[in-house]
């Protein structure tokens, strides 16, 4: 049993390297990168000085934030109504509108912003079919402003928050929405006090994975808006890549305020998900030691009649 347990931690090595060589190195020179001075002489922190002080800069976290979580709060909500309408196909129909929210799920960048231009753009299919027919659909629309990214993230938000949102809803039995419609409960009534109770927990995670994914998108932003619209990843790529100025280093410290807004909101997530948690099981209890009082009572009470 010893030989077979060092045969499995020799199995794990490959596996620890690469964590290490693409999760740890990259997140630590990102880290030393920031506070490293430009001849490398020496720790600062005047970038993240300069990045406080700078309403450019600042401009690019707000902007992410605000697309950030208005795109996963328009995603989460389709894609709960989603996720419930799923469930009640039949297996066949519900593997096949699965396996393509998978895909559509992973159908982003490059492609996704290529895609939107053919038939949303300025001289988009859909732009000009509607303008010939003399309709205003899209008259007041433009693609590459904030609206525009708001849309094409929420592209492929809702497929993934469909994903993380569908296993939840079999933790919801039939049996108590046919008990609750008995006891003259209406549909908004039971999901009200005891189906979105019971969900809370998974809307929290999920929408916390929403806006992570949200934050770090970068293709498909350049690709549909470029240098055109300030945006935190977008500002990290051009300090990097060096299009106007090559600075490493405070794209480092760019990176890791993205890091650290993002890991904050995944934590901000994880500790409402836990108190929406606590608060689903104290309104069970709760629920619990009502019925068994009443139930209580109503033996009293035939006792007495007997």
């Amino acid at each position: 049993m010893k030989r077979r347990n060092r045969f499995v931690m020799l199995g794990l090595v490959p596996f620890v390297l690469v964590i290490l060589a693409f999760q740890f190195a990259p997140l630590l020179s990102m880290l030393t990168g920031s506070i490293r001075q430009e001849d490398g002489s020496g720790f600062t922190l005047d970038y993240y000085v300069s990045i406080i002080q700078s309403a450019y800069y600042m401009k690019a976290v707000k902007n992410s934030i605000l697309i950030s979580i208005c795109s996963s709060v328009v995603g989460i909500a389709i894609g709960l109504v989603s996720a419930y309408s799923i469930t009640r196909f039949a297996p066949a129909v519900r593997d096949r509108l699965l396996m393509l929210s998978n895909m559509t799920s992973n159908f982003a960048g490059v492609p996704l912003a290529f895609a939107y231009i053919i038939l949303l753009g300025n001289n988009g299919v859909f732009t000009l079919l509607f303008k010939q027919w003399g309709w205003s659909v899209f008259g007041d629309f433009n693609l590459y402003s904030w609206t525009g990214l708001v849309l094409v993230y929420v592209y492929f938000q809702v497929p993934l928050a469909l994903l993380l949102l569908y296993p939840s809803f079999y933790g919801i039995r039939d049996q108590w929405q046919e008990a609750a419609s008995l006891l003259g409960a209406s549909p908004w009534q039971f999901w009200r006090t005891v189906g979105l109770p019971i969900l809370t927990p998974a809307i929290f995670g999920t929408l916390g994975i929403l806006f992570a994914n949200a934050m770090g998108a970068y293709a498909t932003a350049y690709a549909l808006v470029g240098g055109n619209y300030n945006l935190l990843a977008i500002r990290i790529g051009s300090l990097v890549s060096g299009d106007v100025v090559n600075q490493p280093q405070l794209g480092s410290a760019l990176a890791v305020i993205l890091a650290l807004t993002t890991l904050l909101a995944v934590i901000l997530n994880h500790q409402m998900t836990k108190r929406a948690a606590w608060f689903s099981s104290r309104h069970t209890l709760k629920q619990a030691s009502r019925r068994k009082s009443l139930y209580r009572r109503f033996t009293e009470a035939k006792g007495e009649a007997g």
